[in-house]
Parts: C-alpha cells; sequence; structure tokens
C-alpha cells in the first residue's frame, strides 16, 4: 500500500511477546526456521529437553506462536552452556526478538549454576556476529561445523563451515 505521493506507507507496531519453553506442538508453526530434517533435528532436541539435557526456547506472540526460537546445550563443553540453533522469524530480524532469546538463554544458564555462555557463530555471517559481539561475547577461537542440508527436492547434503567460537562470562 502506498500513500497519495506513492511512498510506501509505514506504521510502528507493538507487539508483547513472552519467551517459554518449546514444546513439540509448536513444530509445525516453525517451519520458517529451517527444513523438514531440521525440524526433525529439533524434536530430537525437544526429548534431550525432557531429560534435563538442554533448553529448547521459543519467543510467541500473543496468540502462543513463536516467531524466534534456539537452544542451550549444557553438555556440549564443560562449564557452559552452549547456545545453538537461533532462529528468527525472517519478517521480523532486527526486531530485537535474537536479543531477548539469547537473554534468555543465558537467564537459563546462569539458573543452571554456570557463568560461561557459548556459540559458534559462522565466519561469514557478520549480521549475526555483530548482534553476538554487541551482546558481550568475544570470539576465541575458530572450528569447523558440519550437518545436513535439505535441498528443495528433499535430498541431502553435507554442508561444510568453518564457525568462530565466541564466549561470554555471565
Amino acid at each position: 500500500m502506498t500513500d497519495t505521493a506513492g511512498a510506501p506507507l509505514r506504521t510502528t507496531l507493538a507487539l508483547p511477546v513472552a519467551v517459554r519453553d518449546l514444546t513439540p506442538g509448536d513444530l509445525p508453526a516453525c517451519t520458517w526456521s529451517g527444513s523438514a530434517t531440521h525440524l526433525r533435528q529439533v524434536e530430537r532436541e525437544l526429548v534431550r529437553a525432557a531429560a534435563g539435557e538442554v533448553d529448547y526456547l521459543a519467543v510467541c506472540t500473543p496468540a502462543d506462536l513463536p516467531v524466534a526460537i534456539g537452544g542451550v546445550d549444557y553438555r556440549a563443553r564443560a562449564g557452559a552452556g552452549t547456545v545453538w540453533q537461533l532462529a528468527v522469524l525472517p519478517a521480523l530480524q532486527s526486531c530485537g526478538l535474537g536479543t531477548l532469546l539469547i537473554r534468555a538463554a543465558e537467564r537459563r544458564i546462569v539458573g543452571r549454576g554456570l557463568r560461561t555462555a557459548e556459540l559458534a557463530v559462522e565466519e561469514d555471517n557478520r549480521r549475526a556476529r555483530a548482534l553476538y559481539e554487541r551482546l558481550g561475547y568475544v570470539a576465541y577461537g575458530r572450528e569447523p561445523d558440519a550437518w545436513d542440508e535439505e535441498g528443495p527436492d528433499g535430498s541431502l547434503r553435507r554442508y561444510e563451515t568453518m564457525c568462530v567460537l565466541m564466549r561470554k562470562e555471565l
């Protein structure tokens, strides 16, 4: 929609959100976060969450729809909570949801008696790295990573990348 001069009409919308645990019932509403292969992986992580090995969080709208998700793995690195699998609904990126999600994850880490949060970010993901640096994360190393990625036709291929390891004392 445009105004009479042809400029796009814009408005600011304030929408309350809440952070809670992600549930298996949320997964059909999270297709924006990745492929069916990715969602099956998230489903496996929810089993680990039930066992207390990880926390998997969702930032939700008043309609209780997840618009950002991500986890904290307490077994990946001794003495730290490893923040991973962060995703924000693309249309709502740069609205503060990632920051909210990371801060909620950090609170969960502290709640487990840990004082260090760690994460890995792909070297070429400058936007995410800038967010983490703004939130106080500091690079301390590099590490290769790989996972299965699903193509549009359902075929799987191995995706390999180099990640920057980042850490924050809480």
